[in-house]
């Protein structure tokens, strides 16, 4: 049996984070992600307009262009979530070598190969000054759904 990740609350509202993809899971991650951080770029030709809608009210930067080698030199987190494997697993490389050219861990996510990934994204549901992130690594995300709702109806 695999052992599950540790689930680390950490600060990364100074860090900046690099979402490439412009559809619908890239707005998902970046609306949670805009939570804890306001240093968010999103990279792709096409975007989805609740992306433009937060790049018109200033909450996101966006290159509207296909991704570039070199795009993610300055980030601390990477999130690839186009519909093309092989460039998401190709920005997860690029993660690597800039990461070890460093000497630092640029963090790496992608939605569409969980091995590939230095962390899961999970489910976030937040009240007031309590954060609780939900993950099944992957393996039953329709349960991971059904407690975020859970939680978001009920009181707690």
């Amino acid at each position: 049996m695999d052992k599950a990740y540790f689930p680390m609350f950490v600060d990364i509202s100074d860090k900046e984070i690099v979402v490439v993809g412009g559809g619908s899971i890239a707005v998902r991650r970046v609306k949670t992600l805009l939570l804890f951080s306001d240093h968010i770029t999103v990279i792709a030709p096409g975007l989805h307009e609740s992306l433009l809608d937060l790049e018109a009210r200033g909450r996101i930067a966006c290159l509207h262009r296909a991704y570039r080698e070199g795009d993610i030199s300055k980030a601390h987190i990477v999130l690839a979530a186009t519909d093309n494997k092989e460039l998401n697993r190709s920005i997860g490389e690029e993660c690597n070598v800039l990461g070890q050219a460093y000497g630092r861990k640029i963090l790496f996510n992608t939605a569409d190969d969980r091995t590939f990934c230095d962390f899961y994204f999970p489910a976030v549901v937040q009240s007031d000054d309590i954060v609780i992130g939900i993950n099944s690594g992957g393996k039953n995300p329709a349960k991971v759904k059904e407690i975020r709702r859970r939680l978001e109806s009920g009181p707690f």
